[in-house]
Protein backbone atom coordinates (compact mmCIF):
# COMPACT_ATOMS: atom_id res chain seq x y z
CA UNK A 1 0.00 0.00 0.00
CA UNK A 2 2.96 2.28 -0.52
CA UNK A 3 1.30 4.35 -3.23
CA UNK A 4 -1.06 4.92 -0.49
CA UNK A 5 -0.14 7.73 1.60
CA UNK A 6 2.41 10.21 2.81
CA UNK A 7 5.41 8.45 1.29
CA UNK A 8 6.59 11.21 -1.03
CA UNK A 9 5.77 13.88 1.54
CA UNK A 10 7.75 12.13 4.26
CA UNK A 11 10.68 11.34 1.99
CA UNK A 12 11.03 14.96 0.94
CA UNK A 13 10.46 16.89 4.16
CA UNK A 14 14.15 17.74 4.17
CA UNK A 15 13.31 20.31 1.48
CA UNK A 16 10.79 22.16 3.60
CA UNK A 17 13.15 24.52 5.41
CA UNK A 18 14.80 25.56 2.16
CA UNK A 19 11.64 26.35 0.22
CA UNK A 20 11.50 29.95 -0.97
CA UNK A 21 7.84 29.61 -1.91
CA UNK A 22 6.19 29.20 1.49
CA UNK A 23 3.28 31.57 2.07
CA UNK A 24 4.03 33.44 -1.13
CA UNK A 25 1.70 35.54 -3.27
CA UNK A 26 3.38 34.67 -6.57
CA UNK A 27 3.15 31.49 -8.63
CA UNK A 28 5.43 31.02 -11.60
CA UNK A 29 4.53 29.21 -14.79
CA UNK A 30 6.20 25.99 -13.62
CA UNK A 31 4.03 26.05 -10.49
CA UNK A 32 0.90 26.36 -12.63
CA UNK A 33 2.09 23.41 -14.72
CA UNK A 34 2.82 21.24 -11.67
CA UNK A 35 -0.46 22.03 -9.95
CA UNK A 36 -2.91 21.98 -12.88
CA UNK A 37 -1.18 19.57 -15.25
CA UNK A 38 -1.38 22.13 -18.07
CA UNK A 39 1.98 22.30 -19.84
CA UNK A 40 3.73 25.67 -19.77
CA UNK A 41 3.86 25.70 -23.58
CA UNK A 42 0.10 25.07 -23.79
CA UNK A 43 -0.62 27.76 -21.22
CA UNK A 44 1.34 30.34 -23.23
CA UNK A 45 -0.63 29.44 -26.36
CA UNK A 46 -3.92 29.75 -24.48
CA UNK A 47 -2.84 33.14 -23.16
CA UNK A 48 -1.92 34.41 -26.62
CA UNK A 49 -4.83 32.89 -28.53
CA UNK A 50 -7.69 33.08 -26.04
CA UNK A 51 -6.53 35.53 -23.39
CA UNK A 52 -7.37 33.14 -20.56
CA UNK A 53 -4.78 34.80 -18.31
CA UNK A 54 -2.68 37.93 -18.35
CA UNK A 55 0.46 37.23 -16.32
CA UNK A 56 2.08 39.96 -14.31
CA UNK A 57 5.80 40.68 -14.38
CA UNK A 58 8.43 41.02 -11.69
CA UNK A 59 10.92 43.87 -11.70
CA UNK A 60 13.26 41.56 -13.59
CA UNK A 61 10.53 40.83 -16.18
CA UNK A 62 9.75 37.28 -15.02
CA UNK A 63 6.10 36.37 -15.53
CA UNK A 64 4.12 35.34 -12.47
CA UNK A 65 0.53 34.63 -11.45
CA UNK A 66 -1.49 35.41 -8.36
CA UNK A 67 -3.58 32.99 -6.31
CA UNK A 68 -6.80 33.93 -8.13
CA UNK A 69 -5.12 33.05 -11.43
CA UNK A 70 -4.07 29.67 -10.06
CA UNK A 71 -7.60 28.82 -8.89
CA UNK A 72 -9.05 29.90 -12.24
CA UNK A 73 -6.60 27.71 -14.15
CA UNK A 74 -7.38 24.75 -11.89
CA UNK A 75 -11.04 25.11 -12.84
CA UNK A 76 -10.16 25.41 -16.52
CA UNK A 77 -8.04 22.26 -16.28
CA UNK A 78 -11.02 20.34 -14.82
CA UNK A 79 -13.38 21.51 -17.56
CA UNK A 80 -10.87 20.78 -20.30
CA UNK A 81 -10.17 17.30 -18.90
CA UNK A 82 -13.92 16.64 -19.08
CA UNK A 83 -14.13 17.34 -22.79
CA UNK A 84 -14.90 21.06 -22.91
CA UNK A 85 -12.69 22.74 -25.51
CA UNK A 86 -10.58 25.69 -24.46
CA UNK A 87 -12.23 27.83 -27.15
CA UNK A 88 -15.58 27.24 -25.43
CA UNK A 89 -14.16 27.79 -21.94
CA UNK A 90 -12.62 31.09 -23.04
CA UNK A 91 -16.11 32.37 -23.91
CA UNK A 92 -17.39 31.75 -20.37
CA UNK A 93 -17.15 34.30 -17.61
CA UNK A 94 -15.46 33.21 -14.39
CA UNK A 95 -18.75 32.56 -12.59
CA UNK A 96 -19.85 30.14 -15.31
CA UNK A 97 -16.48 28.38 -15.19
CA UNK A 98 -16.88 27.91 -11.45
CA UNK A 99 -20.50 26.69 -11.74
CA UNK A 100 -19.61 24.08 -14.35
CA UNK A 101 -16.63 22.94 -12.29
CA UNK A 102 -18.83 22.41 -9.23
CA UNK A 103 -21.37 20.54 -11.36
CA UNK A 104 -18.66 18.18 -12.58
CA UNK A 105 -17.54 17.55 -9.01
CA UNK A 106 -21.06 16.80 -7.79
CA UNK A 107 -21.69 14.41 -10.68
CA UNK A 108 -18.46 12.51 -9.96
CA UNK A 109 -17.04 12.93 -13.46
CA UNK A 110 -13.89 10.84 -13.21
CA UNK A 111 -11.18 10.34 -10.63
CA UNK A 112 -8.85 13.02 -11.99
CA UNK A 113 -11.57 15.65 -11.71
CA UNK A 114 -12.17 14.69 -8.09
CA UNK A 115 -8.45 14.88 -7.35
CA UNK A 116 -8.38 18.33 -8.94
CA UNK A 117 -11.31 19.43 -6.76
CA UNK A 118 -9.52 18.22 -3.62
CA UNK A 119 -6.40 20.08 -4.74
CA UNK A 120 -8.36 23.29 -5.23
CA UNK A 121 -9.94 22.96 -1.77
CA UNK A 122 -6.50 22.37 -0.30
CA UNK A 123 -5.10 25.59 -1.76
CA UNK A 124 -8.08 27.50 -0.33
CA UNK A 125 -7.82 25.72 3.04
CA UNK A 126 -11.52 25.15 2.40
CA UNK A 127 -12.53 22.45 4.87
CA UNK A 128 -16.18 22.55 3.83
CA UNK A 129 -15.45 22.02 0.13
CA UNK A 130 -12.86 19.33 0.83
CA UNK A 131 -15.28 17.38 3.04
CA UNK A 132 -18.10 17.88 0.55
CA UNK A 133 -16.01 16.38 -2.27
CA UNK A 134 -14.96 13.47 -0.07
CA UNK A 135 -18.56 12.86 1.00
CA UNK A 136 -19.86 12.80 -2.57
CA UNK A 137 -17.26 10.24 -3.56
CA UNK A 138 -17.77 8.07 -0.49
CA UNK A 139 -21.53 8.02 -1.09
CA UNK A 140 -21.12 7.10 -4.75
CA UNK A 141 -18.05 4.86 -4.65
CA UNK A 142 -17.73 3.72 -1.04
CA UNK A 143 -14.80 4.39 1.26
CA UNK A 144 -12.63 1.60 -0.15
CA UNK A 145 -12.75 2.77 -3.78
CA UNK A 146 -12.58 6.43 -2.76
CA UNK A 147 -9.43 5.82 -0.73
CA UNK A 148 -7.76 3.62 -3.34
CA UNK A 149 -8.66 5.59 -6.48
CA UNK A 150 -8.92 9.17 -5.22
CA UNK A 151 -7.36 9.80 -1.80
CA UNK A 152 -4.14 7.86 -2.37
CA UNK A 153 -3.51 9.30 -5.88
CA UNK A 154 -4.35 12.75 -4.49
CA UNK A 155 -1.72 12.33 -1.78
CA UNK A 156 0.80 11.20 -4.40
CA UNK A 157 0.01 14.38 -6.34
CA UNK A 158 0.49 16.30 -3.11
CA UNK A 159 3.94 14.75 -2.81
CA UNK A 160 4.90 15.95 -6.28
CA UNK A 161 3.73 19.46 -5.43
CA UNK A 162 5.75 19.33 -2.22
CA UNK A 163 8.86 18.24 -4.08
CA UNK A 164 8.47 21.07 -6.59
CA UNK A 165 8.03 23.63 -3.79
CA UNK A 166 4.49 24.50 -4.91
CA UNK A 167 2.94 23.78 -1.49
CA UNK A 168 4.11 24.13 2.10
CA UNK A 169 3.84 22.13 5.31
CA UNK A 170 0.57 23.78 6.36
CA UNK A 171 -1.15 22.29 3.31
CA UNK A 172 0.02 18.80 4.27
CA UNK A 173 -1.11 19.13 7.88
CA UNK A 174 -4.47 20.56 6.86
CA UNK A 175 -5.20 17.73 4.41
CA UNK A 176 -3.90 14.75 6.38
CA UNK A 177 -5.82 15.82 9.48
CA UNK A 178 -9.08 16.10 7.53
CA UNK A 179 -8.57 12.66 5.99
CA UNK A 180 -7.68 11.16 9.37
CA UNK A 181 -10.85 12.62 10.89
CA UNK A 182 -12.92 11.05 8.11
CA UNK A 183 -11.19 7.69 8.53
CA UNK A 184 -11.90 7.66 12.27
CA UNK A 185 -15.58 8.41 11.62
CA UNK A 186 -15.90 5.69 8.96
CA UNK A 187 -14.24 3.10 11.20
CA UNK A 188 -16.43 4.12 14.15
CA UNK A 189 -19.55 3.68 12.02
CA UNK A 190 -18.69 0.11 11.02
CA UNK A 191 -21.31 -2.30 12.27
CA UNK A 192 -19.40 -5.53 11.76
CA UNK A 193 -18.93 -8.06 14.55
CA UNK A 194 -15.70 -10.06 14.22
CA UNK A 195 -16.16 -13.72 13.40
CA UNK A 196 -15.74 -16.07 16.38
CA UNK A 197 -12.73 -17.72 14.78
CA UNK A 198 -11.39 -14.51 13.17
CA UNK A 199 -7.64 -13.99 13.08
CA UNK A 200 -6.16 -11.23 15.25
CA UNK A 201 -4.15 -8.41 13.66
CA UNK A 202 -1.95 -6.11 15.73
CA UNK A 203 -1.48 -2.77 13.96
CA UNK A 204 1.26 -0.31 14.89
CA UNK A 205 3.79 2.20 13.60
CA UNK A 206 7.46 2.03 14.64
CA UNK A 207 8.85 4.37 17.26
CA UNK A 208 9.22 7.84 15.70
CA UNK A 209 6.74 7.14 12.88
CA UNK A 210 3.63 9.34 13.05
CA UNK A 211 2.02 9.13 9.60
CA UNK A 212 -0.87 6.77 10.16
CA UNK A 213 -3.19 7.02 7.14
CA UNK A 214 -2.01 3.65 5.80
CA UNK A 215 -2.56 2.12 9.23
CA UNK A 216 -6.06 3.59 9.51
CA UNK A 217 -7.04 2.30 6.09
CA UNK A 218 -5.68 -1.14 6.96
CA UNK A 219 -7.74 -1.05 10.16
CA UNK A 220 -10.87 -0.23 8.17
CA UNK A 221 -10.26 -3.03 5.65
CA UNK A 222 -9.64 -5.59 8.38
CA UNK A 223 -12.61 -4.61 10.53
CA UNK A 224 -14.98 -4.47 7.56
CA UNK A 225 -13.92 -8.02 6.71
CA UNK A 226 -14.73 -9.31 10.19
CA UNK A 227 -11.17 -9.52 11.51
CA UNK A 228 -10.12 -8.77 15.08
CA UNK A 229 -7.99 -5.64 15.26
CA UNK A 230 -5.75 -4.32 18.03
CA UNK A 231 -4.84 -0.78 16.97
CA UNK A 232 -1.81 0.67 18.76
CA UNK A 233 -1.35 3.67 16.47
CA UNK A 234 1.77 5.77 16.06
CA UNK A 235 5.30 5.63 17.46
CA UNK A 236 5.25 2.30 19.33
CA UNK A 237 8.57 1.29 21.00
CA UNK A 238 9.60 -2.34 20.53
CA UNK A 239 9.50 -3.02 24.28
CA UNK A 240 5.86 -1.90 24.45
CA UNK A 241 5.04 -3.89 21.33
CA UNK A 242 6.47 -7.00 22.96
CA UNK A 243 4.29 -6.52 26.08
CA UNK A 244 1.13 -6.12 24.01
CA UNK A 245 2.05 -9.12 21.88
CA UNK A 246 2.36 -11.33 24.96
CA UNK A 247 -0.98 -10.07 26.21
CA UNK A 248 -3.00 -10.67 23.03
CA UNK A 249 -0.92 -13.20 21.05
CA UNK A 250 -2.01 -11.91 17.61
CA UNK A 251 -1.84 -13.99 14.44
CA UNK A 252 -0.40 -11.12 12.38
CA UNK A 253 1.59 -7.94 12.93
CA UNK A 254 1.02 -5.03 10.54
CA UNK A 255 3.15 -1.89 10.28
CA UNK A 256 4.03 0.85 7.80
CA UNK A 257 7.53 2.25 7.27
CA UNK A 258 7.59 5.66 5.58
CA UNK A 259 10.05 7.70 7.64
CA UNK A 260 13.34 8.08 5.78
CA UNK A 261 14.98 9.52 8.91
CA UNK A 262 14.24 6.65 11.28
CA UNK A 263 16.77 6.14 14.07
CA UNK A 264 16.92 2.41 13.29
CA UNK A 265 17.98 1.29 9.79
CA UNK A 266 15.14 -0.46 7.94
CA UNK A 267 17.03 -3.73 7.51
CA UNK A 268 17.90 -3.83 11.20
CA UNK A 269 14.27 -3.14 12.13
CA UNK A 270 13.00 -5.88 9.82
CA UNK A 271 15.47 -8.38 11.22
CA UNK A 272 14.52 -7.42 14.78
CA UNK A 273 10.82 -7.94 14.10
CA UNK A 274 11.49 -11.25 12.40
CA UNK A 275 13.70 -12.60 15.21
CA UNK A 276 11.41 -11.33 17.96
CA UNK A 277 8.34 -13.09 16.53
CA UNK A 278 9.64 -15.90 14.30
CA UNK A 279 6.34 -17.80 14.30
CA UNK A 280 4.18 -14.80 13.41
CA UNK A 281 3.59 -13.43 9.93
CA UNK A 282 4.62 -9.77 9.77
CA UNK A 283 2.82 -7.63 7.20
CA UNK A 284 4.59 -4.48 6.07
CA UNK A 285 3.92 -1.56 3.73
CA UNK A 286 5.43 1.90 3.14
CA UNK A 287 7.91 3.56 0.82
CA UNK A 288 10.93 2.58 2.92
CA UNK A 289 10.12 -1.05 2.13
CA UNK A 290 8.56 -1.00 -1.32
CA UNK A 291 11.04 1.38 -2.94
CA UNK A 292 14.11 -0.39 -1.65
CA UNK A 293 15.71 -3.10 -3.78
CA UNK A 294 18.66 -3.71 -1.47
CA UNK A 295 16.66 -5.13 1.43
CA UNK A 296 16.57 -8.79 2.36
CA UNK A 297 13.02 -9.54 3.41
CA UNK A 298 12.90 -12.21 6.16
CA UNK A 299 10.83 -15.31 5.44
CA UNK A 300 8.09 -14.47 7.92
CA UNK A 301 7.68 -10.93 6.54
CA UNK A 302 5.38 -10.05 3.65
CA UNK A 303 5.46 -6.72 1.79
CA UNK A 304 2.38 -5.05 0.29
CA UNK A 305 2.88 -2.43 -2.40
CA UNK A 306 -0.77 -1.56 -3.05
CA UNK A 307 -4.19 -1.84 -1.40
CA UNK A 308 -5.51 -4.50 -3.79
CA UNK A 309 -2.86 -7.04 -2.80
CA UNK A 310 -3.62 -6.44 0.88
CA UNK A 311 -7.37 -6.81 0.30
CA UNK A 312 -6.74 -10.10 -1.50
CA UNK A 313 -4.63 -11.29 1.44
CA UNK A 314 -7.35 -10.36 3.95
CA UNK A 315 -10.00 -12.27 2.02
CA UNK A 316 -7.86 -15.41 2.15
CA UNK A 317 -6.88 -15.06 5.81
Amino acid sequence: MSNSVENILVDNKRYSKKSKKDYRDKYFIKDIENITGIKAYTLRIWEQRYGVLVPKRTETNIRYYEEADLKYMMNIAILNANGIKISRIAQMDKDEVQRKTLSISENNSGHQSQIAMLTAAMFDFDEREFNKTLSINILQLGIEQTTTNIIFPFLQHLGVLWLSGSIHVAHEHFITNLIKQRMFVVIDQLNVTPNVDAKKYLLFLPNGENHELSLLFASYLLRSNGKKVIYLGTSVPLDDLNKIFKLFNPDFLFCALTNANSAIPVQVYLNTLSRSWPNTQILITGSQIVKRRDLKIPENCRVFGDPSSFIEFIEKN
